[in-house]
């Protein structure tokens, strides 16, 4: 498909455009000096282990349990995540090193 200059600079508008909108909208809707609505603060304080939860289901929806490896890359790299942060309480640290030891699992040891 070919645009013309004038399409593409329209598409380049509505794309920055779309993308500002989406930063700056909360602080417009929620500006700091102002109380958040009540449903805004329940979604911040239960959406983050919402997520977390529904990660970890379909990180572990493929795995084959009966069969080998029996999932036990996927749970020892689970345990990696839970006592990195547990031990550091640091985010990127927790997800960098479950996902280094579950690749060295099954790229070493699980092969």
């Amino acid at each position: 498909m070919y645009l013309t200059p004038f399409q593409t600079l329209v598409m380049i508008l509505a794309v920055a455009a779309g993308t500002q909108l989406t930063r700056w909208l909360p602080f417009w809707l929620f500006p700091e000096n102002k109380e958040p609505p009540p449903v805004v603060s329940y979604l911040g304080r239960v959406l983050p282990a919402a997520v977390m939860g529904l990660l970890v289901v379909y990180c572990l929806k493929n795995v084959t349990w009966m069969a080998a490896p029996h999932g036990i890359p996927e749970l020892l790299a689970i345990l990696a995540v839970v006592l990195l942060h547990r031990w550091r309480d640091n985010v990127l640290l927790s997800i960098a090193g479950g996902t280094a030891l579950y690749m060295a699992l099954v790229q070493l040891v699980f092969a």
